[in-house]
């Protein structure tokens, strides 16, 4: 058992400082947050009733999900007008109040814009198919059709949609194929000429001037294509369309882009996170996110949440192991420290299933232990740390007695639509499809936040848009808020330590302890003199473990924070403090103080 030798010897570089590094970032899904007006969806109002509650658990940004106007076909990530509300949220107004209450409470507000595509009902797109010689037809991507041996119609080229079917369609009127990477109704913007770019730095110095005080983009690494637009070589010999990103996913002026709203952001002195999936090249990455490089502050990359992704892509069954995420988590917290780049740190958000579930135990017995074990594994490494909704309280995954009917996820109910089209009479192969939804479908994030027992959980006096997960009678913020015990508190505690020992969480080295582990990932954080080993267990039994030698020598001063009650009891008292080894329990985390 040792140090990661690779990561311990090079020589700390010093970290450059700023507002956003040591910010904590709470996500909220609009929809599903809390209903103000008894209509059964989530709304701005609602928003700004919870802020006291917000503000409690220690967070500095808070990020919603797209609110602009929109038709909702995949959630407010289709916007038909970017600068209004969509109304079953409430209006500008609503807005203006909420940017208000944040910053009277001393938080920061962090809008979702989506600028790779637009809804197919906004007024940009409405004019550009209503002729090949209106003036925004260049505004998005328009292609003849090609055609094969036999004369039939075929797709400009053999892209696939990410929900499902060929990336393009065919607009009759015009006779012309558009370009959509998602849904038929989001078709994608044309980025190369420069009327959208305009258009886009408009719409950010409009919200910028209403008090907003940053961007998370979405998949903002597709908005630069390759020219000509490229087959992709086949690599789903059983697809009929095949992923196109190599020709999409940062492409060749994706970071003169970036720049260019870099230095409107720099002007508002503005907090940016850049969704940035189908890329795992730290160069390329680093490129977005260099100090200097003036483009984004940190991007989300999907190394860690596609890891259960198999080889038939995301609704397809794989494994992991604890070494295959230790391998990524020392990956990008090394590469990041050492070159000058900065880590969005999420295992949840509104795409992605719940954390408990997917990377621990959901049943009762665990539940709080792995919430509180993930907090502690997530929250003490370096980078910005994201909490999404409802993870502070340990919700996770639908119910297995979930029907089909019951989802309302765009990408899980296309898949599902397409898997009985091709394989209508394989009932194992639809039976694990289903399986996998209650793993990895969207929806498990957005069922409504549990506020307490009462009738929907608290969300709604009226049915909600989605079904409410029915353990809320003894999983709601009420009764955890109250518990001191509480994974929500032990949340709360996390965070805190970021504040009160900056210097180790947040600008501190990363090093990465017995990396061979499969059942135990722990971690050093170093900071001159300072340092701190971050303890979890992963496993739902006992597991013996021995600290390495380089550890080992290091005088044990206090535990900071435990997931197992009585033992933070300051220093030289808690059982944890002054061991070489330890039995660590089913799902245990701590973090200990360390003296050179």
């Amino acid at each position: 058992m040792a140090i990661d030798k690779a990561v311990k010897e090079v020589a700390p570089p010093q970290q450059k400082r700023s507002w956003w590094k040591e910010s904590t970032v709470y996500q909220i899904y609009p929809s599903s947050f809390k209903d103000s007006n008894g209509d059964g969806i989530g709304d701005i109002p609602g928003v700004i009733e919870k802020l006291d509650y917000i503000k409690t658990l220690g967070v500095d940004l808070v990020w919603l999900s797209p609110v602009c106007q929109s038709p909702q076909v995949d959630m407010g990530y289709d916007i038909s007008d970017y600068k209004e509300i969509h109304r079953p949220y409430g209006t500008v107004d609503d807005m203006e109040r909420l940017i208000q209450g944040l910053h009277e409470r001393g938080m920061k507000y962090v809008m979702d814009l989506v600028v790779n595509h637009t809804s197919d009902q906004h007024e940009w797109f409405k004019n550009s198919r209503s002729s090949q010689d209106n003036e925004y037809r260049n505004w998005y991507i328009w292609r003849p059709a090609k055609y094969d041996s036999e004369g039939r119609r075929q797709p400009p080229n053999n892209w696939s949609s990410y929900f499902g079917g060929s990336a393009w369609e065919w607009d009759e009127a015009t006779q012309e194929y558009y370009l959509h990477l998602f849904a038929v109704e989001q078709p994608d913007l044309n980025w190369e000429h420069p009327p959208v770019r305009d258009a886009v730095h408009d719409i950010m110095r409009f919200w910028l001037d209403k008090g907003v005080d940053g961007f998370r983009l979405d998949v903002i690494n597709f908005i630069s294509k390759v020219p000509g637009l490229p087959d992709e070589p086949v690599s789903l010999p059983n697809a009929e369309y095949q992923h196109g990103f190599v020709h999409y996913a940062c492409g060749p002026r994706l970071h003169e882009y970036l720049r260019e709203m870099g230095r409107i952001l720099k002007e508002y002195d503005a907090f940016s996170v850049g969704e940035m999936p189908c890329v795992t090249d730290t160069k390329e990455l680093l490129n977005a996110v260099g100090f200097e490089r003036g483009e984004l502050n940190m991007i989300f990359h999907f190394e860690i949440v596609d890891i259960d992704h198999g080889t038939g892509g995301k609704f397809s069954e794989g494994s992991w192991q604890l070494t295959d995420l230790k391998r990524i988590v020392g990956k990008w917290q090394k590469f990041m420290y050492e070159n000058d780049g900065w880590n969005a740190l999420y295992v949840e958000n509104h795409d992605q299933p719940r954390s408990i579930s997917r990377f621990a135990s959901d049943e009762p017995q665990y539940r709080s232990l792995s919430g509180k074990m993930l907090a502690t594994l997530l929250g003490l490494q370096s980078g910005t740390v994201f909490v999404y909704q409802g993870q502070e309280l340990a919700q996770v995954n639908v119910p297995r007695e979930w029907r089909m009917e019951d989802y309302r996820d765009l990408e899980t109910l296309n898949h599902w639509e397409e898997l009985k089209s091709r394989h209508p009479s394989d009932t194992n192969l639809l039976q694990e499809a289903k399986d996998e939804y209650r793993n990895k479908s969207r929806d498990n994030a957005r069922t409504p936040m549990q506020w307490d027992a009462s009738s929907n959980a608290g969300f709604s006096t009226a049915s909600p848009w989605i079904p409410v997960h029915p353990d809320y009678d003894s999983w709601n913020a009420e009764s955890l808020v109250s518990n001191p015990s509480s994974i929500y508190h032990h949340w709360r505690n996390i965070l805190s330590l970021r504040k009160s020992h900056k210097d180790i969480f947040v600008y501190g080295s990363f090093v990465m302890v017995d990396p061979t582990n499969e059942h135990v990932f722990a971690y050093l954080r170093e900071y001159g003199s300072e340092a701190a080993l971050v303890v979890t267990n992963f496993s739902d039994r006992t597991v013996e473990w021995q600290l390495p030698e380089e550890v080992a020598g290091r005088r044990q001063t206090q535990v900071l924070a435990a997931t197992y009650v009585g033992e933070e009891k300051g220093p030289g008292e808690p059982t944890r403090v002054g061991k070489r080894g330890w039995s660590l329990r089913p799902y245990e985390a701590f973090v200990v103080l360390l003296d050179s």
